[in-house]
């Protein structure tokens, strides 16, 4: 799919969800307090722009493909421009109201982290719609969990309809068996699915090994601390063994290919027995 056809499927679809997409956010339970508003001058990327007032916005509790180099091209870099466009179609010289979960800030750029909402047609996420409609992945921060859970339905949901930048899944959803693949994401916000074959704890941590050798394959490290987090959550760690799951973090390498979950929606169940 190319970045014309990603553009312009990307804007009629965000144009026909527009309505139904503010409808469901705001029944959701996500808790948010008012962060201010103001003119959308330019956008930088699919997930970032610039007020009249000069503040930078980050939007929160989502991740899009990274703008391409000079010259570059492909299905990545199709994906990272569809993203802008279709931001800027939303807010471009809009007035957006901004909110944020209690006690969130600046990214380390400065960039106001925030749920960003157009104002003229009510309640209406610009991150809720982006991912609707395919183009942005959920992350880990930047929102209380009923925020993140209502954004992974609607990612899901995308996924199931090859929406936007799951038109070509084989770049936003990994295996966790290939190593090499995974290592070339080193530094990226990637979601990965396979088998957990193993569960070990070791020195405050658990391991869930999706390999028989941590060069061979993904694993997860979770914090020990953390263990009753996930538990009552429904993500027990030791009851993932030999279970099928999502994962989604930023690849580290250590011996191999890592993600480190902090929080309990990084981890997803890909099927139940």
């Amino acid at each position: 799919m190319g970045w014309g056809s990603l553009f312009v499927s990307g804007i009629a679809v965000a144009c026909a969800g527009w309505a139904a997409a503010g409808s469901a956010w705001a029944a959701s339970a996500c808790r948010l307090e008012a962060a201010g508003a103001g003119t959308v001058a330019a956008v930088s990327d699919g997930r970032s722009f610039v007020l009249d007032d000069g503040r930078q916005i980050r939007l929160a509790a989502i991740e899009v493909p990274q703008l391409p180099l000079p010259g570059e091209t492909g299905s990545k870099a199709a994906a990272a421009l569809a993203a802008r466009g279709v931001l800027e179609s939303m807010v471009l010289g809009q007035k957006i109201e901004l909110r944020q979960k209690v006690g969130a800030a600046t990214d380390r750029y400065g960039r106001i982290l925030a749920f960003a909402y157009v104002e003229a047609g009510g309640e209406r996420s610009v991150a809720h719609d982006l991912v609707g409609r395919g183009h942005a992945l959920v992350a880990i921060h930047g929102g209380e969990r009923a925020c993140t859970g209502d954004l992974l339905a609607q990612e899901r949901a995308a996924r199931d309809a090859k929406l936007g930048l799951w038109g070509e899944p084989v770049y936003w959803l990994m295996g966790a068996e290939g190593a090499a693949a995974l290592l070339a994401e080193r530094g990226q916000f990637t979601v990965v699915e396979g088998k957990v074959l193993s569960v070990r704890e070791s020195g405050g941590t658990i391991y869930m090994n999706f390999g028989r050798r941590w060069s061979q394959a993904l694993t997860v490290t979770i914090p020990k601390r953390q263990e009753r987090t996930f538990a009552a959550a429904g993500i027990a760690p030791k009851q993932l063994e030999n279970r099928r799951v999502r994962v989604r973090g930023w690849i580290e390498e250590r011996n191999g290919p890592r993600i480190e979950a902090l929080r309990p929606d990084q981890i997803e169940v890909a099927e139940r027995n």
